[in-house]
């Protein structure tokens, strides 16, 4: 039987760095060209498809990810660092959806892929990018751009390992919250259970 693991995640990219207005400064020069770089890209927020995982577990103690955002620019047209990334690891056959929108943002189904789930801000630029013929002294700079923020539901296919039948109210559904982080409904009446309950437990050696 087919069951659904499923969780939320706040994910916020990496703000792009400002750009630099710098002028180029010699010991002989009297007025320099602009010389301030370009600020780097934030980091992006990257899910991938691990092979060697089975559950959602680990994302649900994961409440945010938040990747870093670019470097400034510097003077002598030195360009900022780019941001790092930040990783999602999630099992084989996952599914990413857009909270606020319901689009899905990918759909994970090999070892290895991987989906850009909220992109980085762009970096600023510099004062040396915007000098011209008319303009040879440009005293400003961009500021970066912000990164995307969303909320992602998390949505893992897979197949029980272990099923539990039984009678109704024999106690399945309050077996399972008992050894399991897993919230069913439970009451005093039959069938209180209406839809197959998923419950993923750890144990020794794996």
């Amino acid at each position: 039987m087919k069951f659904i693991d499923e969780t939320k995640i706040r994910v916020v990219a990496g703000n792009g760095g400002p750009g630099c207005v710098s002028f180029y400064r010699a010991k002989f020069v009297r007025r320099g060209p602009p010389d301030g770089g370009n600020g780097g890209h934030g980091g992006d927020v990257v899910a991938e498809a691990d092979g060697q995982l089975t559950t959602l577990l680990d994302l649900r103690y994961r409440k945010e990810c938040k990747a870093s955002p670019g470097k400034r620019g510097a003077d002598a047209d030195c360009n900022g660092r780019r941001g790092d990334d930040c990783v999602i690891r999630v099992p084989v056959g996952t599914l990413i959806r857009d909270v606020a929108t319901g689009d899905l943002l990918a759909d994970l189904k090999t070892p290895g892929e991987r989906a850009v789930v909220a992109a980085g801000g762009r970096g600023g630029k510099g004062n040396a990018h915007f000098a011209s013929s008319t303009n040879r002294s440009p005293h400003f700079a961009q500021p970066g751009e912000p990164g995307e923020e969303r909320e992602l539901e998390i949505e893992l296919r897979l197949l029980a390992d272990v099923g539990i039948i039984g009678l109704p109210n024999a106690g399945k559904s309050t077996l399972i919250s008992v050894i399991s982080a897993v919230r069913p409904k439970i009451a005093d009446y039959p069938s209180t259970t209406l839809v197959p309950i998923l419950g993923v437990v750890g144990y020794a050696g794996g």
